[in-house]
């Protein structure tokens, strides 16, 4: 593994029973990076997420982290992982959005320690960073599903990782808001340097930010960078897919609101 690569997966293999999941999956994720992992339903990209963050074993193969065999590795605060059961955080709980934030430190003062004004600091960043200061003491039931989700991302990078793993976060995400979630994460990515390793449906919303992509299906049929990705013909998408899929290419020029797939 070389010293760019903060990831690196060789040669995974996973099953749920006798179902083959993952099957030989190699990947490699650079410092700075913002990697795109796209598939159709069903195809492994949640459960490579949990194999590379250590809570699914592979059958075989093996994950490198910051240069380490992942069983050695036990630096996990650098690594922030917002999950599809973000959404199904109980939104009565009566705790405001800086309080939600600031449990992501709890890592390092313990769950139930004060976090005090000395960490207040980390987490107002935090919550800046995902543009929610407005709404820092608000209650987090009375939020809406974007916003709930940038405040999860606050928390996932309030002790401040070096990669961020989120996915699917744009479910729940009003459709016209999803562009400007995007453009979060580019701010977070871009000014902060976190880099980040995002599974999404959203393959051409995603192609205008994401620096690589990696397309999956069980097995790797993509990994490249986003240029080459959008050289990708339809036809080969469509037999990746399984069904037609149609991606609008686009130019970089961040005003990309119509483009998605169909």
């Amino acid at each position: 593994m070389t010293a760019s690569n903060v990831i690196e997966v060789k040669g995974v293999h996973y099953r749920y029973d006798r179902e083959s999941v993952l099957s030989d999956i190699n990947l490699t994720v650079p410092k700075g990076a913002f990697l795109g992992v796209v598939g159709p339903n069903g195809s492994g990209k949640s459960t490579l997420l949990k194999v590379i963050l250590g809570l699914l074993k592979p059958r075989e193969g093996t994950v490198t982290l910051f240069g380490e065999v992942q069983s050695k590795f036990k630096d996990w605060e650098r690594i922030g992982y917002v999950s599809q059961k973000a959404n199904a955080f109980n939104t009565g709980f009566p705790a405001t959005v800086y309080e939600v934030v600031a449990s992501g430190l709890t890592k390092k003062t313990g769950m139930f320690r004060f976090i005090g004004k000395k960490g207040r600091p980390q987490v107002e960043r935090a919550i800046r960073a995902v543009s929610m200061e407005a709404f820092m003491d608000r209650n987090i039931g009375e939020l809406s599903g974007g916003q709930q989700q940038r405040v999860f991302i606050a928390r996932a990078i309030v002790s401040e990782p070096d990669v961020l793993i989120l996915d699917e976060p744009t479910v729940g995400v009003d459709t016209q808001n999803v562009q400007t979630f995007y453009d979060m994460l580019d701010q977070l990515n871009k000014d902060l340097g976190i880099t980040l390793m995002l599974v999404t449906h959203d393959i051409g919303t995603i192609t205008s930010k994401v620096t690589h992509v990696a397309c999956l299906n069980k097995s790797m049929h993509f990994h490249g960078s986003a240029a080459d990705f959008e050289q990708v013909k339809g036809q080969e998408l469509t037999e990746f897919y399984g069904h037609d899929v149609h991606m609008l290419h686009h130019n970089h020029d961040h005003d990309h609101g119509n483009e998605g797939v169909r």
